[in-house]
């Protein structure tokens, strides 16, 4: 069995319903610098895009690519057997009511799906009773597997106080989270230039930044039953882990300059609370691939293609995964098995 658990998800009246398509276009905070509009392409498609700064795409929806039919289509073409449905990026601004809507069209295809696709709820993340019943609604009446997050919010990391309430409910519930790229890091402006550094290496460092941020925080001893599950194999953690987990020196030094001390607790956390979304990984590199399972752990990574902001991403992705050279069992536990025992599907 194949589950994709990175399968983007927008309400399939974005374009037609004007309340829906406010929802979004207007949430997206222009005194930031976040620029959303509406173009038409040559097809006759409508095509939303996002820019920051003015005149530098970073995100672009383009109309009926988030139909069922769309979705089970590519699934269909790739031989995946099971998707979960994910709001790409959008999630960062959403309002409740938007949420909302975004959550009952999610449970509607999930429900036409036959058994084929799950999705994660959507909401503000900054707890309060509204917020906090519309993810009983997800769990209890819509069925939902798992819960997302963005990287950040404004400037404000998932280690950030004002997270906490809404943490703790979904520590004490065992929750799943998703935790999503951002369309930029925080601090942008040295790679907005050039298109692939803003749109790939952005998303990078934003997500090493906020896994690195949530190990060093230590928030994982507050809130032990989290599981986060970071796209982009978490910005490249499993190139960075033993760089930022020093041992220490065995001589005399004349200056301590590093920490030596948290080796033993970062790994803990990394075994407990961090697993890794591939992220369209055809697109990495064999060798590159094949050195992330070896350092994070087959039992720490599972098959996404974001789909379908490359439709080739998830067939693709598939093919890939099946060229690389690890075990059977392996193969196994990143294309399924590790979906299933993180978000208790059957």
């Amino acid at each position: 069995m194949i589950i994709d658990i990175n399968i983007h998800h927008l309400p399939e009246d974005l374009f037609d319903n004007e309340k829906v398509l406010d929802g979004f276009l207007s949430t997206a905070p222009r005194s930031f610098g976040e620029i959303a509009r509406l173009e038409t392409l040559d097809s006759g498609k409508r095509h939303m895009i996002l820019e920051k700064p003015k005149g530098f795409q970073n995100l672009n929806y383009v109309e009926g690519d988030y139909s069922l039919e769309a979705k089970l289509k590519a699934m269909d073409d790739a031989g995946v057997d099971k998707g979960i449905l994910r709001v790409p990026v959008w999630q960062e601004w959403l309002r409740l009511d938007t949420c909302k809507i975004v959550n009952d069209n999610a449970a509607d295809i999930c429900k036409r799906s036959n058994g084929r696709l799950y999705a994660n709820a959507v909401l503000p993340p900054w707890g309060g009773k509204e917020n906090l019943y519309e993810l009983e609604r997800c769990l209890k009446d819509l069925g939902m597997v798992g819960v997302q997050l963005a990287c950040h919010y404004g400037q404000l990391y998932l280690d950030d106080e004002a997270f906490k309430p809404y943490l703790k409910v979904l520590n004490e519930l065992q929750v799943p989270v998703v935790v999503h790229h951002t369309p930029l890091p925080v601090y942008w402006q040295s790679i907005y230039e050039y298109t692939n550094l803003r749109r790939e290496f952005g998303r990078i460092i934003d997500q090493g930044t906020a896994v690195g941020r949530e190990l060093f925080s230590g928030m994982f001893d507050e809130f032990p039953n989290l599981k986060f599950i970071h796209t982009m194999f978490g910005g490249n953690w499993f190139a960075n882990y033993q760089l930022l987990m020093p041992h220490a020196s065995k001589k005399q030094e004349a200056l301590v300059r590093l920490d030596s001390s948290e080796g033993d607790k970062i790994a803990r956390y990394l075994k407990n609370n961090i697993f890794f979304d591939m992220t369209h990984p055809s697109s990495w590199g064999k060798e590159q691939v094949e050195c992330a399972i070896n350092v994070c752990g087959a039992d720490h990574i599972l098959f996404g293609s974001s789909f379908p902001v490359v439709y080739g991403w998830m067939s693709g992705g598939v093919d890939f995964v099946n060229s690389l050279n690890i075990s059977d069992s392996d193969r196994e536990r990143i294309t399924s098995q590790n979906a299933c025992r993180l978000f208790n599907l059957s």
